[in-house]
């Protein structure tokens, strides 16, 4: 329980390490009886990012002060207050408001429906030049993490959510591909689309040109985001983006020693091993079909070129902040295995 808890002059950023080391969405603020003070949501985290926040402010800043909470003998009515209210997680107080429990959505449990119908389109065309010499032998889509592949993995957490249209942009060992999907029923459809020449990270999407003419999600295929997609899809209709980026924080620490100088050699300042924070892009968007009036047919272009070309004339890009342990990227290495051992745990 001692993991979501935090108090109120831990940053903004603690908070969000908090999230990402908990696995859950709702942290409680308390004092150091753990007597409650506040909760802080990753919405709420969210939002103060949005508006151009300083991550290095204290929660207080944000932090609910007027939370929800339920006693001990109300705990049975848990799932209902949460959908009633729509909060991610409730704390259990004792008569003097000391938090005895918490309860979650992300326990099983508790866990909400969903009937999301936009499609998802994946781009599984690329050789996976990083995963060499995995995709000597497989294509990357086909690379597996655990008892699945990364494609079914991703579709799998999609069809979560109600889709039930996937289309895969194929080309590199497209025939491998497509067989191991046609062995077995899936409760979704796939839909291939042969791309006969490389046409880059965007370029692909000129192939559904008149076949796609809905709001969609565009995935590559060897990341996994945990995220609720409904609440994206729903922040991106609100925002009137043309679309929205889905970007990770990530934090890195550098190895040695930081020293800065000046004239002479002086030195000026040291940091040890200090740590940076920053959003990086994830590789999955949420896209509106006027996306295709700027790719040519056959082009081979990069989608950050295509969001450029739209951005440039006058079309709204927006970005959906998430925790860093939320995003999975399997295009490398030393990410396959974190990823490999994240399932395992889940188990």
């Amino acid at each position: 329980m001692e993991n979501v808890f935090i108090k109120e002059d831990n940053s903004i950023l603690q908070a969000m390490h908090t999230f990402d080391a908990s696995g859950r969405r709702t942290c409680f603020v308390v004092d150091e009886d753990n007597r409650l003070l506040a909760a802080l949501s990753e919405g709420d985290v969210r939002r103060f990012i949005l508006s151009g926040g300083d991550l290095n402010e204290p929660v207080k800043k944000i932090a609910n002060y007027s939370p929800r909470v339920l006693s001990e003998d109300e705990k049975t009515g848990a799932r209902d207050f949460l959908i009633r209210h729509n909060i991610e997680g409730l704390p259990i107080v004792d008569e003097r408001g000391i938090v005895i429990d918490t309860v979650f959505w992300s326990d099983a449990k508790y866990k909400k429906e969903s009937n999301l119908s936009t499609p998802v389109v994946m781009m599984a065309g690329g050789k996976g030049t990083r995963l060499y010499p995995y995709t000597r032998i497989l294509p990357k889509p086909l690379i597996p993490v655990g008892d699945k592949p990364i494609a079914e993995l991703i579709m799998d957490s999609f069809a979560d959510y109600g889709i039930k249209d996937m289309i895969m942009i194929v080309n590199h060992k497209k025939g491998m591909i497509k067989s191991y999907f046609a062995e077995a029923n899936r409760p979704y459809n796939i839909d291939f689309v042969d791309e006969d020449k490389p046409l880059g990270t965007g370029g692909g999407l000129s192939l559904l040109r008149g076949k796609v003419n809905e709001t969609f999600i565009l995935t590559n295929c060897d990341i996994l985001v945990e995220e609720d997609f409904s609440k994206i899809y729903a922040h991106h209709k609100k925002e009137g983006n043309a679309i929205t980026m889905i970007c990770s924080l990530r934090n890195f620490q550098i190895a040695y020693g930081i020293v800065e100088f000046g004239e002479h050699g002086n030195i000026t300042n040291m940091q040890e091993k200090p740590e940076f924070s920053f959003f990086t892009n994830t590789g999955i968007y949420i896209v509106e079909p006027e996306v295709f009036d700027y790719i040519k047919d056959d082009e081979a272009i990069g989608f950050p070129d295509i969001i450029s070309r739209m951005k440039d004339d006058g079309k709204k890009v927006g970005v959906y902040p998430i925790n860093e342990n939320t995003w999975m990227d399997m295009g490398q290495l030393d990410e396959l295995s974190k990823m490999e051992k994240h399932f395992l745990d889940k188990k």
